[in-house]
């Protein structure tokens, strides 16, 4: 198939050839992929390029391989993944390719494997999803993960001191000095849950120039507690703006909205109320962190705990202290969804949930549903319209999972505070990939929330999380550009 680059995909494309260390924040469906395998292939006819991909497992192992085969530009980049056992993953690195995938969880050892620094083979790095970063931290704290990448990103001690006494994003002296002389990073969602998400992924590009050497100068910085005695912190007042306009150069936002005559998705609330017996259960937990249940006790001994299980009783089962189990306490949720099941009038609907009581649960009371797992024939039956129900996990329907043929009806049964993840799952059949399938019908998104209780908190703390988001998007949009 020939590849023809849309306007915002040569933007993508021109961005990263300007600029060796940078991002790209482009919502799902828009041709991240393709983009950047446009620009590494003008890459190549400057110079060798050796580049490894990183990427959440599925992607590294099937989505990056595929994308490169789908077009006829791209048949010679043979992207081999470094996956699989051990053994697997020494006989990929031994394949000779310019391209290599990884996933995440795999670095600490491919770093090991290659000898460190010293053994490095990969010029360029591209970084997917890249707010696996985001608890990256100097002094061996934060993720294993993104601390074993740490140890390539850049130079020993000289570049280091240059890096330091330029104070700026970018020098050609920092990058000669680099083991990885261009580093991209790819995400849709910058920041899932606020601005504090910034600072482990803009690392990677400048080594701490524009936001602070460290995590602990720039929470200082812009961010105070949010009430005395609290350790969670918030943004200062001047905060979003000033990070936003120092991240900006390296940082290009690409929204479909600018591009396409998208409709957003009608969101819809669905308010359940609890029957009697679980409000005074629900409310037991709530204020005393401990609650008497006919088979069992539910006691929380942190803030934390009892918010979980305020979850779990408010979507209609709880864990009990005694581990033998859980007991149900209501079904208004199951009445809920059945209103909407019904409303859909035969049209298949997507059913989030969080917790594994409520697959359980979904299983039982909709014998017609099926699970979304590692199945493929599910994936295929649902987008062929042969599934009326598909229970989803949000962590479960992520990356580069295409399921916009088989309906536009999400309901949110539970919910969870991770904005990504709830983009995540609202963008398998969102607009997007709803006019990328020549589909001309609005996204409806069902938020079944049990009255008064932490569902409403969640559901409006990713609505808070989601509009500092779309400032940093905004702040990073560059429209124009003249191509390659």
């Amino acid at each position: 198939m020939e590849f023809k680059p849309r306007p915002y995909q040569l933007l993508i494309a021109e961005h990263i050839l300007k600029h060796p260390r940078c991002a790209v924040w482009a919502g799902m469906g828009m041709g991240k992929t393709s983009a950047v395998l446009y620009a590494l292939s003008a890459l190549r006819l400057l110079d060798d390029n050796p580049t490894l991909i990183v990427a959440p497992l599925r992607v590294a192992a099937s989505v990056w391989p595929a994308e490169a085969r789908k077009w006829d530009c791209f048949k010679d980049m043979d992207i081999v993944p470094i996956v699989g056992s051990p053994a697997d993953r020494r006989r990929a690195l031994q394949i000779p390719t310019e391209f290599h995938t990884v996933n995440y969880d795999n670095l600490p050892w491919l770093v090991d494997e290659v000898g460190g620094p010293e053994g490095w083979r990969w010029k360029t790095v591209v970084a997917d999803e890249s707010t696996r970063l985001k608890s990256f931290r100097l002094g061996g704290h934060g993720g294993q993960r993104a601390r074993a990448l740490s140890k390539v990103a850049f130079g020993g001690d000289a570049a280091a001191d240059l890096f330091d006494k330029k104070n700026k994003g970018e020098s050609s002296d920092v990058r000669r000095f680099s083991y990885i002389e261009r580093f991209i990073e790819l995400t849709g969602t910058p920041s899932p849950n606020g601005l504090l998400d910034l600072w482990g992924p803009l690392w990677f590009l400048d080594r701490g120039a524009r936001l602070g050497r460290t995590f602990t100068a720039y929470s200082r910085r812009w961010f105070a507690p949010k009430h005395a005695f609290s350790q969670e912190l918030a943004p200062l007042p001047h905060a979003a703006k000033e990070i936003t306009t120092k991240a900006a150069d390296i940082c290009l936002s690409v929204r479909a909205q600018d591009y396409f005559p998208l409709k957003e998705p009608i969101v819809v609330d669905v308010p359940a109320e609890l029957p009697p017996e679980a409000r005074k259960i629900y409310d037991a937990m709530e204020k005393e962190m401990y609650a008497e249940l006919s088979t069992g006790k539910v006691e929380a001994a942190m803030a934390a705990a009892k918010t979980i299980k305020c979850l779990q009783i408010a979507n209609g089962a709880v864990y009990l202290d005694s581990e033998t189990g859980y007991e149900e306490i209501h079904d208004a949720k199951f009445a809920a969804l059945d209103d909407v099941i019904e409303e859909a009038a035969g049209a298949p609907v997507l059913v989030a949930y969080h917790f594994k009581t409520d697959l359980i649960r979904l299983k039982a009371r909709y014998p017609q549903g099926r699970e979304l797992g590692k199945d493929a024939s599910v994936i295929n039956d649902w987008n062929a319209g042969k599934i009326p129900l598909l229970f989803v996990h949000p962590a479960s329907a992520g990356h580069g999972l295409n399921l916009q043929d088989g309906g536009n009806i999400v309901a949110m049964f539970g919910h969870w505070w991770d904005l990504e993840q709830y983009l995540q799952v609202i963008e398998r059949i969102g607009p997007v990939r709803q006019m990328q399938a020549g589909r001309d019908r609005p996204v409806y998104i069902y938020n079944i929330r049990a009255v008064d209780t932490v569902d409403d908190l969640v559901i409006a703390s990713r609505a808070d999380k989601r509009r500092v988001q779309d400032m940093l998007l905004d702040a990073a949009r560059k429209r124009g550009g003249n191509g390659l």
